[in-house]
């Protein structure tokens, strides 16, 4: 295993857990407002960078880069669609619910119906999140960082596991964020792991076309021109 690449990691998780804390030591989580709204104090860059994040798991960053690979891109065409939904929601839907003091969706429902909405709502949720959503979550970044970090070889367990290892590691230090930084943590660390994507989406590419051409991108990128086959 890559010294190099563990100790990448582990510095990018310190390094975000750290900014995360500086920007929401001093916010009050006691009311719903300060842990369900970040105590307003959100900018719009923040915003955005969590909005984007919270469209990005490892739903999108392995399973549809796998499809991507093994079958052909419709599988994007998923995701530009939600685009056009997110710009949507930031441009009329987030105002409307800030301007209105309103901190979650139930919270909303309970006011335009009655609080046995709300409930029912809740729990569906809830259960959707929990059987539905978090465990192909889990499971996909669970099998891509054990199989990064080799950790059937580390711990000398079985595959199955080091699966279960990484599963609850992900859940531990995701909830971290949820559990005692509300949701100023969670945008925070959206923002700068968006960031960090961008770079290191941006160098993918790049070093790419460096190790196609032997050093040089631009030779790269000619010998991939002159194997495109055409029609």
């Amino acid at each position: 295993m890559n010294i190099v690449t563990v100790g990448s990691f582990i510095f990018f998780t310190v390094l975000v857990a750290y900014i995360s804390y500086r920007f929401t030591r001093d916010e009050n989580l006691e009311t719903s407002e300060g842990y369900f709204l970040g105590g307003r104090s959100l900018t719009g860059w923040v915003i955005a960078g969590s909005l984007l994040l919270t469209n990005l798991s490892t739903e999108q960053l392995v399973g549809l880069n796998a499809d991507g690979y093994s079958f052909n891109m419709s599988a994007m065409g998923w995701e530009v669609g939600s685009s056009i939904a997110l710009v949507l929601v930031a441009l009329f839907l987030l105002p409307r619910y800030l301007k209105g003091g309103i901190t979650t969706i139930p919270d909303f429902l309970e006011s335009r119906f009655d609080s046995g909405t709300k409930q029912i709502v809740t729990i569906l949720f809830l259960f959707g999140y929990v059987l539905n959503l978090l465990p192909p979550i889990l499971y996909s970044g669970a099998t891509a960082l054990s199989s990064i970090f080799n950790v059937q070889g580390m711990f000398g367990v079985s595959s199955t596991t080091a699966l279960w290892i990484t599963v609850w590691g992900i859940g531990i230090i995701g909830s971290i964020y949820a559990i005692f930084g509300g949701l100023k943590a969670v945008a925070v660390s959206d923002t700068v792991n968006g960031i960090g994507l961008l770079i290191g989406g941006l160098m993918i590419p790049f070093l790419g076309l460096m190790a196609l051409g032997d050093g040089s991108p631009v030779d790269g990128f000619n010998k991939i021109m002159e194997n495109t086959p055409r029609s």
